[in-house]
């Protein structure tokens, strides 16, 4: 038996971690991914957007309408004109787990942040953290670094009531972190959108909406939709919808404030509830593809005890609230409809263009059976992982496929893969052009097939087996082209898994910079200069032309921990069409011209 010191286990071996130390050791635990700022779902982010919820929570119960938000390269800072943190409660409000006014119903009915983890995470996670609470003439202060408490202060003050609260994420826990404002700013509207009335100053920028929802849909689809857009709203519920000319279905979703990237219960109930009231108006029994597909839909509820299926609160699990919401929807769209003649034609015109395209699908599908058959126990191409998003588990949450050019690109990568979460997919060449191609290019294009299959993409997301699909493709002309085809093809078809934030682009090095001692990889001339510069003497620089010319042992580092993305991303609903004509129709000395004046 070995008598070594790790082989012991005794008293001495039994830890007991505080809250904050808890959080540091085990981050992912309550913010998800870690990230370095690129996504919008990166820690720094939810950080954050824990420190904003606070405002935002005060303003639904009544008390501020103004939030002021000032996020520099490293700080942020969110001052918020509510009740104020109870003075004699500051400390343990921002340190203590399980401490907070939010387990108390009678103070915040409708909170987002039931846990009271939300600023404790913040707080431990946090180089430079600091809270002051202003309340009735007097100010409670505090100031931690890494989770200890460094200075506390009180006294008088002329300052409104309400928080103030800043902090500079950690860089050890957070290294090489960057804001991306526009993410920010994202979430900025969503808050405006769910909460009319309330002012946010974003950098001294007014973010701020009158009609809530309505805003939000209008702002998506901008000129887009076949019909004006249906609005109801009420105190626990609100919901918009309309057909739009686009292909699929695609919603957002909220609980109490929170956007629900994986929608969950309200959302698949706000679903059945649209089919069920246009059948009952209509008196017939459509197919749900039929009545759904082409729908841009947006719904927000209130809850006072969500359930959320994690910590980050990405998907709803309330199952109860189901039957009452559906019923609620569907009454609600069946009075608009009989009070809405000419809204209710264009809605039936739609859906018979629908069953029409569906019936087409359908009958290439019959013609592709024994394809599907092949297909559907082994795809061509296909490197899979062995965790995937559809089956619910943690690791499937951080699953990805990566769609890349030939054999050779496949190669590098599939040597240094995490097998277990990560899937190669190797193109066969240049895919074909879907600009202005019907919808059943999907099905009879062997290599769309095998993509759109490989995703399991083709009845909606709901199924979808990858939290990423990532376009990998060499820097150079062709490799650029075929990043276009792809990008084509899944605007074209599939623009709710963009929407949903599940494409990304792959950034790999152009330039490995080295000398005898250390090797720097560059992702562009001002990092090759740098590098260059660094190494100093006469260092050998080698450019990669292709994914191919980048060995399995160095392209482990660019798909693993510090992989760089960047995600592919729609602002607006209308500018797609005008893009993809732009960059993908016969405009070619337009295009030619526009790409000559803007090479750099």
């Amino acid at each position: 038996m070995p008598d070594s010191d790790q082989h012991t286990y005794d008293e001495s071996k039994v830890k007991t971690l505080s809250s904050l130390e808890h959080i540091r050791l085990r981050p992912g635990m309550y913010i998800g991914r870690m990230g370095n700022g690129s996504h919008g779902d990166d820690g720094i982010y939810i950080l954050l957007k824990e420190v904003i919820d606070n405002g935002i929570d005060e303003f639904i119960m009544g008390y501020g309408k103004k939030v002021n938000i000032d996020v520099n390269e490293q700080m942020v800072r969110v001052r918020d004109f509510g009740r104020g943190i109870p003075l004699g409660k500051v400390i343990d409000c921002v340190s203590q787990i399980n401490t907070g006014a939010k387990f108390n119903t009678d103070v915040f009915q409708f909170s987002v942040g039931l846990n009271g983890v939300g600023t404790k995470a913040v707080n431990a996670l946090s180089e430079h953290f600091e809270v002051k609470s202003f309340r009735d003439g007097k100010y409670k202060q505090a100031v931690f670094r890494d989770g200890d408490l460094l200075v506390e202060d009180d006294g008088a003050t002329d300052e409104p009531d309400g928080t103030e609260l800043s902090f500079i994420p950690s860089t050890e826990l957070f290294p090489k972190y960057r804001f991306d404002n526009s993410f920010i700013l994202r979430r900025m509207w969503n808050y405006a959108y769910l909460n009319c009335g309330l002012s946010l100053y974003l950098n001294g920028e007014r973010v701020y909406s009158k009609n809530g929802l309505y805003d939000l849909l209008s702002e998506k689809i901008e000129g887009d939709n076949l019909y004006n857009i249906i609005h109801h709203k009420e105190n626990m519920l609100e919901f918009a919808f309309c057909h739009t000319s686009s292909f699929g279905e695609t919603y957002y979703s909220f609980v109490n404030g929170q956007f629900t990237n994986d929608g969950g219960t309200h959302q698949s109930a706000f679903r059945e509830g649209i089919l069920k009231g246009i059948n009952e108006f209509a008196r017939k029994n459509f197919h749900g593809d039929d009545i759904r597909n082409g729908i841009f839909g947006v719904i927000s509820i209130k809850l006072k005890e969500p359930i959320f299926e994690s910590q980050t609160k990405n998907k709803l699990g309330n199952t109860e609230i189901r039957s009452d919401l559906v019923n609620t929807i569907k009454e609600i769209i069946t009075k608009f409809l009989f009070q809405n003649p000419e809204t209710s034609e264009i809605i039936l015109d739609k859906i018979a263009q629908n069953e029409k395209v569906r019936k087409e699908i359908q009958a290439v599908k019959k013609a592709s059976k024994e394809k599907a058959k092949k297909l559907s126990i082994k795809i061509p191409k296909l490197k899979d992982c062995k965790y995937h998003l559809n089956q619910g588990s943690e690791k499937g949450a951080n699953s990805m496929i990566f769609l890349t050019e030939g054999e050779s690109a496949a190669g590098s990568m599939v040597s240094c893969r995490d097998v277990y979460t990560q899937a190669i997919f190797a193109l066969k060449g240049k895919p074909l052009n879907c600009y202005g191609k019907k919808r059943d290019l999907t099905i009879s294009n062997d290599e769309f097939y095998c993509v759109m299959k490989a995703l399991n993409i083709e009845d909606g997301l709901d199924g979808l087996r990858y939290e990423k699909v990532i376009i990998a493709t060499d820097a150079d002309n062709d490799g650029m082209h075929i990043r276009n085809l792809l990008l084509t093809f899944f605007l074209n078809y599939f623009e709710q898994l963009i929407l949903a934030d599940h494409l990304f682009i792959l950034e790999t090095p152009l330039f490995r910079v080295r000398n005898k001692k250390e090797t720097l990889y560059c992702f562009d001339e001002d990092e090759k200069k740098a590098a260059v510069e660094k190494l100093a003497g006469n260092p050998e620089i080698t450019r990669f032309k292709g994914l191919g010319e980048i060995s399995p042992g160095e392209f482990g580092q660019f798909i693993g921990e510090e992989m760089r993305l960047t995600s592919v991303t729609i602002d607006k609903l209308h500018e797609v069409p005008e893009i993809l004509k732009f960059f993908m129709g016969q405009n070619t000395p337009d295009r030619r011209d526009y790409i000559i004046e803007n090479l750099v």
